[in-house]
């Protein structure tokens, strides 16, 4: 569903957040009372308490964030000079704390662990202590896989993220300000949607310096079987059988599309790193009734990165190939990790 006008967005749709967010911790005692009661007669543990303390500190967090935004905003002359390196900078420490503020929360809410398995020692990893820009391919699936992403990259690695998201992720009035005023985008469906897909990510590859990261998710898609089936069957009818028949042995991950990734290295500053991040446990969280089953969850997230250095990225003409092998590796590593989500992963280093 497409967002409301910009107008709407901004004079309506924020301040009744904020107001709304203010008229809640007025009445937060009665509020957690009655969640409380009512989780008395639901089953799982607290599980209508849970939602409700988490979707309330969301939504303060939110309300805050909106509140700041405003105020950069007044400060850089109404709007005049957001677009300022001061500015830019600004809106990253307050994405920042955003990130760092609501996966605590999630955290502590449903009892959610982090855990970072040690990349793989293969030829890919580079001893290169300089910074680089990066471009991040990660896999896509669960709820808010993208907010813990973005998170680690935000608070762990001190990076600073652009990414390309769905227009009607424009509903949400703090995602909808922040990645308007920062070197991110939103674009739509459909071609005209694929088209300014794929200038968008030209231009975002194209301007990055040391400290960014460029997010990119190549599945386009929570992985589900029925995207992976029509994934497979839209590979055959663009006449590509070579990958159809790879993507059916993918068994956790739909097929990677390669012409954004490839558009995104083409353009990118010399000496921009790649980053694959895969991960597992929350892929069982598929429909809104999965998440309902699920809280409280106890879950357990491993994440593992594989890093190739600019001097190691094939060139174009070889780079669907490296991407669907290592997609492979991915999805083989994601097969290891499910078999037992609930026990804690070997090597573990929590975060």
């Amino acid at each position: 569903m497409r967002p409301p006008p910009r107008p709407v967005r901004r004079l309506i749709i924020a301040p009744a957040l904020v107001l709304g967010i203010v008229a809640a911790a007025v009445t937060l005692p009665i509020i957690v009372i009655g969640a409380a009661f009512v989780s008395r007669y639901v089953p799982g543990k607290w599980r209508i308490l849970r939602i409700v303390w988490f979707l309330f500190l969301y939504l303060l967090i939110e309300a805050i964030a909106l509140v700041m935004m405003f105020s950069l905003w007044v400060i850089s002359g109404f709007g005049l000079n957001l677009a300022k390196p001061t500015f830019i900078d600004a809106h990253y420490v307050l994405m920042a704390w955003m990130l760092r503020r609501i996966v605590a929360s999630a955290k502590f809410t449903f009892k959610l662990s982090i855990i970072r398995e040690s990349s793989p020692a293969t030829s890919r990893r580079t001893s290169s202590p300089e910074r680089r820009p990066i471009v991040v391919l990660s896999r896509h699936a669960g709820p808010g896989d993208s907010i813990l992403l973005m998170d680690a990259l935000a608070n762990t690695y001190h990076r600073q993220p652009r990414i390309v998201m769905k227009e009607f992720m424009q509903w949400d009035p703090m995602i909808d300000v922040m990645i308007n005023r920062l070197p991110s985008a939103f674009v739509g469906g459909g071609k005209e949607g694929r088209d300014e897909l794929l200038a968008t990510i030209e231009s975002m590859a194209s301007t990055m310096d040391d400290n960014d990261a460029f997010v990119i998710f190549p599945e386009g898609a929570n992985y589900t079987e029925k995207r992976a089936k029509r994934s497979i069957e839209k590979l055959r009818e663009m006449g590509r059988p070579d990958l159809a028949e790879r993507a059916m042995e993918l068994e956790n991950t739909l097929p990677p599309r390669s012409t954004g990734v490839k558009t995104a290295l083409a353009v990118a500053p010399a000496g921009t790193d790649v980053f694959f991040v895969g991960h597992a446990g929350l892929e069982t969280f598929v429909t809104p009734g999965d998440i309902w089953r699920g809280i409280p969850t106890d879950t357990n997230v491993a994440a593992r990165i594989w890093h190739t250095p600019a001097e190691a990225i094939p060139p174009a003409d070889d780079q669907e190939t490296w991407l669907f092998d290592t997609w492979a590796e991915i999805d083989s590593w994601i097969s290891e990790r499910l078999i037992d989500t609930e026990e804690p992963f070997d090597d573990p280093d929590h975060y």
